[in-house]
C-alpha cells in the first residue's frame, strides 16, 4: 500500500488528521516516532531552514523535489508536500507533480496565486485567473502516475473576497482534485461556512499559523467544524528557532553546554534514537 493510500483511507474513515509541519529528515522521523498520523512540508519550511529566507517565492522546485526525497527515504508516514504555484504553468505543474510523486510524496498542494508566490497569511497577494488554475489543475491531475493526491488551494479570501474564494474552490473540486483548502479565512463563521459548502464532498484543510490570519483553534475543534486535515506547518521552525536563540546566547555568555546539558539528548541517546546501532549491525551483516 502506498502512503498516498493510507492517507486517502484515514482521510475517510476520521477524526481529522493533524499533520505537523517538519522541514528536513531528522525533524520527520521525530515527528514519526511521536505517533504523527501524517507530516506536511510547507514551502516555507524549506526556505526558513535550508536558506534563512522568506517565503515569498524564492526556493526552487528542485530544492523542495530534493527535500521531499531526502524525508521520505527515513521515514514511512504520509507526507503532505506544498507544491506552490507548481513552479510555472501547465506544463511546469506536470513536471513538478511527477518529481514529487517520484519523490514520494502521499499529496502535493498546489495553488492559485502568481508567481513568483508568498505566504498565505502575508499582505498584497495576487491570483491567476480561476480558468488557468482549474487547467493547471487538470494537468496535474492527468500527470501522476501512481495516485498522490491532488489539493487545490485558493488565496482568494484575501484577495477578492471570501464569496470568491468559495466560487473558485467550487470550480477547483469540479476538475476532480481530492481535497480543498481556502487559505486564510479570518473567523470562525467564515470557517463554518466553507465547511458547510464543501465538508460533506472533499476534504477539507485548515490552516494553523501562530500569529497569522485565521483563528488558533485545536484539531478536535476544528474536527468538529467538519474540516479533516489540520496542519501547524511553521510551528515547528517558530519553536526550533525559539530554542535555538537561547543556546546559542548561554553558549556564549557561558563558553560552555553545561548550563543546557539538562535539556539536551546526550551522544548515546540521540544515535539510540537515530538508529545507530541498528544501522551498524545492518552493515555488519554484510561483511
Amino acid at each position: 500500500m502506498t502512503t498516498a493510500s493510507t492517507l486517502k483511507q484515514r482521510l475517510q474513515r476520521g477524526p481529522a488528521v493533524l499533520a505537523p509541519g517538519v522541514y528536513d529528515a531528522l525533524s520527520a522521523l521525530l515527528a514519526e516516532q511521536a505517533g504523527h498520523e501524517a507530516l506536511y512540508l510547507s514551502g516555507g519550511g524549506v526556505a526558513y531552514t535550508q536558506f534563512g529566507r522568506s517565503d515569498v517565492g524564492l526556493t526552487t522546485a528542485k530544492e523542495a523535489v530534493d527535500t521531499c526525497a531526502r524525508i521520505t527515504d527515513r521515514i514511512r508516514t504520509p507526507l503532505i508536500v506544498d507544491g506552490d504555484t507548481g513552479f510555472g504553468n501547465a506544463l511546469n505543474t506536470q513536471r513538478t507533480v511527477r518529481d514529487f510523486e517520484r519523490a514520494g510524496a502521499a499529496m502535493i498542494q498546489l495553488e492559485d496565486q502568481t508567481f513568483p508566490k508568498r505566504c498565505g497569511h502575508l499582505d498584497n497577494k495576487s491570483l491567476i485567473p480561476t480558468s488557468e488554475m482549474c487547467g493547471k489543475l487538470r494537468a496535474a491531475l492527468d500527470a501522476r502516475q501512481s495516485g498522490m493526491l491532488v489539493m487545490a488551494r485558493t488565496d482568494a479570501v484575501a484577495v477578492e473576497g471570501l464569496q470568491a474564494a468559495i466560487d473558485r474552490a467550487e470550480a477547483y473540486l469540479e476538475t476532480g482534485v481530492d481535497a480543498l483548502f481556502i487559505e486564510a479565512p479570518t473567523t470562525p463563521a467564515d470557517m463554518d461556512k466553507v465547511c458547510e459548502i464543501f465538508a460533506s464532498r472533499v476534504p477539507m484543510l485548515a490552516n494553523m499559523v501562530e500569529g497569522g490570519k485565521t483563528p488558533i483553534q485545536s484539531v478536535s475543534e476544528l474536527g468538529e467544524r467538519g474540516y479533516r486535515i489540520v496542519i501547524f506547518p511553521g510551528g515547528t521552525v517558530r519553536f526550533a528557532a525559539t530554542q535555538l536563540q537561547d543556546y546559542f546566547t548561554s553558549l556564549l555568555q557561558h563558553g560552555t553546554t553545561l548550563p543546557k546539558q539538562p535539556q539536551m539528548i546526550d551522544f548515546n541517546a540521540f544515535n539510540a534514537l537515530i538508529g545507530t546501532p541498528e544501522l551498524l549491525a545492518l552493515a555488519r551483516s554484510y561483511e
